[in-house]
């Protein structure tokens, strides 16, 4: 691992943006101060300095704001067609292409995520646009058979179910936020987000470049704020119809707890401790940087990462070496720095959980082999941490069944593929997982054993929206991607016609 700390700045649009004295809630196309006047503050993580203020929404925010989405949903935007929806998609990827650079300049310093793997977000995003937009016009019903006398036709119709809350993670807002917001373009419904109060500021700057393509006011609104407060009440209102959140799980149980208000359907991806399993023929050329880059990318904050990388017993040693000698390659630096592969994590609060699991590790008898140390010297300031691993790992331990949501990566062997299997399901949580493995029948067979949303074969971490991805156990619930998507934002209908 190497460090590097450049004299490093954004680039002028992203500077005009930041440089805002507070970042105000938009609601029905306008900024508006919070009700109560109050700001919060958002720290660039790679400096430990405050980056802006922002409003502090409340409960009566959210009642503007979901207010503002009902009038849009109940207005000229319901009469709009398949096509133009598809249209207004299609011309916000382009505007969105234009202002990439802008967008993750201001995601890097807000959320700390390096330019260089925001960049590379970009087809993602485009795909994901294009995916919605082909939405649009896919959305249909059917003629169905009935046993009914005389001559009746019956069919089903989708239609949107209206006002959608959708509380983004901060892990990465910036793609994030498109999940909901394709969606809800293509659906016809309406949105109130609630960035995390840690990241928000590239979900308002979306919100107003949504408008400038043309989105009309107050189909997606934004209120930013505390989840304890806007996120509750955003959870609990009455006149939002649908929830999607993504985030953590015992956050997850308290908008299920919310959402019994008026009984909302929920579309939920919580947390997960990922196994990422090793077989003594894979591809180590392939495995060791795909399962090292399945952990560290993004600085371990990914639901998804396989922060439990088991290793079959006989290429444990030749495993850990490599990955050790890639840990050299990874450069660690400032998320504006180009050259950074690893930035920060969020803020001090998840610095200090991190490093806490280091020490809880230690105790439960693991080996530390690298890193467990926040970084020092010009990066004093910054959340950075040193990307760790540890060998002898236990499924028993905490590191091994806790979501930690840092960089830090267990090995832990195993002697048959049958005992891969148990260990991968020995946990609560059921989100992703992967096997590497030359023998097809041995991957496959790990396939259909790991009781998990989404799995990958000799690579880790792709998602497309048209194969999707989703959770099970602890989890969550609700497909992001393919057509199961759009049922969160559409209703079934059914009509007896008498003729």
């Amino acid at each position: 691992m190497t460090t590097t700390q450049p004299d490093v700045a954004p680039n002028g649009q992203a500077q005009s943006f930041l440089s805002r004295d507070v970042h105000h809630l938009f609601i029905d196309g306008q900024r508006f101060p919070a009700a109560s006047g109050e700001t919060l503050t958002t720290t660039n993580p790679s400096t430990g300095e405050v980056l802006a203020r922002f409003a502090a929404g409340g409960p009566s925010d959210v009642d503007r704001a979901v207010l503002a989405a009902r009038n849009a949903f109940n207005g000229p935007w319901s009469t709009w067609t398949p096509y133009e929806r598809q249209a207004l998609i299609t011309r916000i990827a382009q505007v969105l292409d234009e202002k990439f650079e802008e967008l993750i300049q201001i995601e890097a310093m807000d959320m700390g995520a390096p330019l260089t793997r925001l960049r590379n977000s970009k087809p993602a995003l485009m795909k994901m646009l294009s995916f919605f937009a082909s939405q649009a016009t896919s959305i249909s019903g059917e003629t169905l058979m009935n046993g009914i006398p005389g001559n009746v036709t019956t069919m089903t119709l989708k239609a949107p179910v209206g006002v959608i809350g959708g509380i983004i993670p901060w892990n990465g807002p910036l793609n994030s936020q498109f999940w909901i917001i394709g969606a809800v373009l293509a659906s016809g419904c309406t949105a109130v987000l609630k960035p995390a109060s840690e990241a928000s500021l590239s979900v308002l700057r979306v919100a107003e470049i949504l408008l400038e393509a043309g989105t009309p006011a107050g189909v997606v609104n934004v209120v930013t704020g505390s989840g304890s407060s806007a996120g509750h009440a955003l959870a609990a209102h009455p006149d939002v119809d649908r929830i999607a959140f993504t985030g953590s799980t015992d956050t997850g149980r308290r908008i299920i707890e919310a959402s019994t208000v008026n009984i909302k359907k929920l579309q939920l991806e919580l947390g997960g401790k990922s196994a990422d399993i090793i077989c003594a023929d894979a591809d180590l050329d392939k495995a060791v940087p795909g399962a090292t880059m399945g952990v560290f990318a993004n600085s371990g904050q990914i639901c998804f990462a396989g922060t439990r990388v088991l290793v079959q017993r006989p290429i444990v040693e030749e495993f850990t070496k490599r990955l050790l000698q890639f840990m050299d390659t990874l450069r660690v630096g400032n998320s504006l720095d180009d050259n950074a592969t690893m930035g920060p994590v969020i803020s001090k609060n998840q610095l200090d959980s991190v490093l806490s699991y280091i020490d809880i590790g230690r105790n439960e008898g693991a080996e530390l082999l690298r890193g467990g140390q926040r970084l020092g010297g010009d990066f004093e300031n910054g959340y950075f941490m040193q990307p760790s691993v540890f060998g002898g790992v236990t499924n028993e331990m905490r590191i091994a069944r806790e979501e930690i949501f840092g960089p830090v990566l267990s090995i832990m062997p195993f002697d048959d593929v049958d005992e891969a299997i148990a260990i991968a399901n020995d946990s609560e949580y059921g989100l992703g997982g992967a096997v590497w493995s030359e023998n097809l029948s041995t991957a496959l067979r790990v396939v259909h054993g790991v009781h998990t949303g989404t799995m990958w074969v000799n690579c880790y971490g792709y998602i497309d929206p048209l194969v999707g991805f989703s959770g099970t156990k602890l989890s969550g619930y609700g497909s992001k991607g393919t057509a199961a998507h759009m049922d969160n934002y559409l209703y079934t209908k059914s009509v007896y016609l008498q003729l």
